[in-house]
């Protein structure tokens, strides 16, 4: 399985096309928004992450169609950038994933982030023990 895509978003939508086919409709994609209050405060961003389950085995070259589904764990780990690996995370979330040789899946994640200043936080996206993808997210001073 591989991540296609983590966005930060407010709003997901699923639509069938003839084909068949689905659409996936994301709407208010952002990388950083005003905060609702003054910090400290805390806020809830949305993260969907998009997931493909490839039709051949990238190790054997073989189908895995005939193997049936493919199973893994999406992990999400939230740090404030710049952050060690050994300090604390913010918030993480664990998702078991199954997907169909040669589909498409989607995971909502969503995690209360407490500000303590406007900065940045960033997702930390994988799954099992594959490549992090990385997915920012700053919180701006509210707007007056």
């Amino acid at each position: 399985m591989e991540i296609i895509a983590a966005l930060f978003m407010d709003d997901i939508e699923t639509r069938s096309v003839p084909g068949p086919s689905t659409r996936i409709d994301l709407g208010g994609i952002q990388f950083s928004a005003p905060a609702p209050a003054p910090v400290p405060c805390t806020i809830a961003p949305h993260l969907v992450v998009i997931v493909w389950a490839p039709a051949v085995d990238p190790a054997s070259g073989g189908s895995r169609a005939s193997a049936g589904p493919a199973f893994g764990v999406l992990e999400v780990v939230f740090r404030y950038a710049g952050a060690s690996p050994d300090d604390p995370p913010l918030a993480r979330n664990v998702q078991p994933l199954t997907i169909e040789p040669g589909k498409f899946n989607y995971r909502l994640v969503r995690a209360e982030l407490a500000f303590d200043s406007y900065s940045t936080v960033v997702a930390h996206c994988r799954i099992d023990q594959g490549p992090v993808r990385l997915v920012p997210y700053t919180l701006l001073p509210p707007v007056a």
